[in-house]
């Protein structure tokens, strides 16, 4: 099985945390050369540090912040002077959670913008030099809630629909050129907004966090949460030339919580 990123440029959304972070350590780890985008610096270097090169990469990260769409194209145009990308990885962070039916115009302009339209213009501007290679990978990370929407999440659950069915559009256009495009669907994974979810959870239910994590993970057959890695592991694979033939489909990484097929 072909896994090797050798010779691959990745640019990795949301890279100095989390299922971000993770990811860009998998990529590393196999070979490509990875440039990681995430809005503090501090937080960048770090994971910067923490990435493979032995096959003699030279890891890059760009700072930008997706509320900011012009700033963030600017940079990635700048980079893409020299830098062809072969692996683009669509990852910030969800809406904040809230029922629908309280949910302002606001929260879901914001989302619509750093989900949808940041994912557009990325893609559109790295399609040429996938194109040339005759190699690419666009993967989003989204959530499980495009196949069942979750509870006080509302902002959320319809930004990730849209999100799929974009996707979805671009895997039928683009596969003739050897780029293939995939959603990867986190179920609980061990990171800081699950983690803020069981805080506010917890508040708001006056029970603890102990109790709120059982709860939550009850409802997974796994009984437990993801790793970050095991979501990173995933996405690695998708982005490999072993997976060339998968393309335009939704995985859940959920330790089989996802009731729906």
């Amino acid at each position: 099985m072909n896994l090797s990123l050798i010779g691959k440029n990745a640019l990795v959304g949301g890279a100095s945390a989390g299922i971000g972070r993770a990811v860009a350590i998998e990529l590393a780890a196999l070979g490509a050369q990875v440039i990681l985008v995430a809005r503090t610096e501090s937080t960048l270097q770090e994971t910067i540090a923490a990435l493979d090169a032995a096959q003699g990469q030279q890891h890059r990260y760009i700072v930008a912040d997706f509320s900011d769409s012009k700033m963030l194209l600017e940079k990635v145009r700048q980079l893409l002077e020299d830098t062809d990308i072969h692996i683009l990885v669509n990852n910030t962070g969800g809406p904040p959670g809230g029922l629908i039916t309280e949910a302002t115009e606001n929260a879901f302009a914001n989302a619509w913008h750093n989900h949808l339209i940041c994912n557009q213009l990325l893609a559109q501007a790295v399609l040429p030099g996938m194109k040339k290679a005759g190699y690419g990978r666009i993967l989003n990370i989204i959530s499980t809630s495009v196949k069942e929407p979750l509870d006080n999440l509302g902002v959320s659950n319809t930004t990730r629909w849209a999100v799929a069915g974009w996707a979805k559009t671009w895997a039928n256009e683009v596969g003739q050129w050897g780029i293939t495009v995939n959603n990867i669907l986190p179920g609980y994974t061990r990171t800081g907004r699950l983690m803020e979810i069981v805080k506010n959870r917890a508040a708001s239910s006056g029970q603890s966090a102990e109790t709120v994590e059982s709860q939550l993970k009850n409802h997974v057959p796994a009984r437990r949460f993801a790793e970050p890695a095991e979501v990173a592991a995933a996405v690695a694979f998708l982005a490999s030339p072993a997976a060339g033939y998968i393309n335009g489909v939704n995985l859940p990484v959920d330790g089989g919580r996802t009731k729906s097929l």
